[in-house]
């Protein structure tokens, strides 16, 4: 029991600082779409799921997603300051799965300068909230 612990300790030890949203990372992943509302207005947009770059980037999923990685928490990070967050239990396919899409196109077109060049996607939440415009950093904190 000692030695999962400490194996599970070192896991997370080695989390790395923030996600890459750089072209070329997303560009590597495999293309999905999804949905949202916002202020009335149905949109479709194209991306990447958030749970597809944390796994990239070396976070742990699946059935390796566990004991202290549970309290892994990814923070959005927008141009304006705002901020949201997502576990990464609740994002992962095979626990929350709640998905979360980094989004560069909507409704068939480049985001606009007012929402990009990235934007989360939310799909399913009564409200848009958590689907933040002009996204630059997706951060990674382990909770102690």
């Amino acid at each position: 029991m000692m030695l999962a612990l400490l194996l599970a300790a070192a896991q997370t030890a080695s989390l790395p600082a923030s996600l890459p949203l750089d072209a070329a990372s997303l560009a590597r992943l495999p293309r999905a779409t999804a949905s949202f509302t916002a202020h009335g207005q149905q949109h479709q947009c194209e991306g990447v799921w958030l749970a597809d770059l944390a796994a990239a980037s070396g976070l742990p999923a699946g059935e390796a997603l566990r004991g202290p990685a549970l309290l892994t928490v990814l923070r959005a990070e927008a141009a304006d300051g705002y901020r949201v967050a997502f576990t990464l239990a609740e994002i992962d396919r095979k626990l929350g799965n709640h998905p979360v899409l980094i989004a560069d196109r909507c409704d068939g077109a480049a985001l606009p300068a007012a929402d990009g060049p990235l934007r989360l996607v939310v799909p399913g939440e009564a409200r848009a909230a958590r689907s933040v415009r002009q996204l630059q950093a997706v951060k990674v904190i382990n909770q102690p």
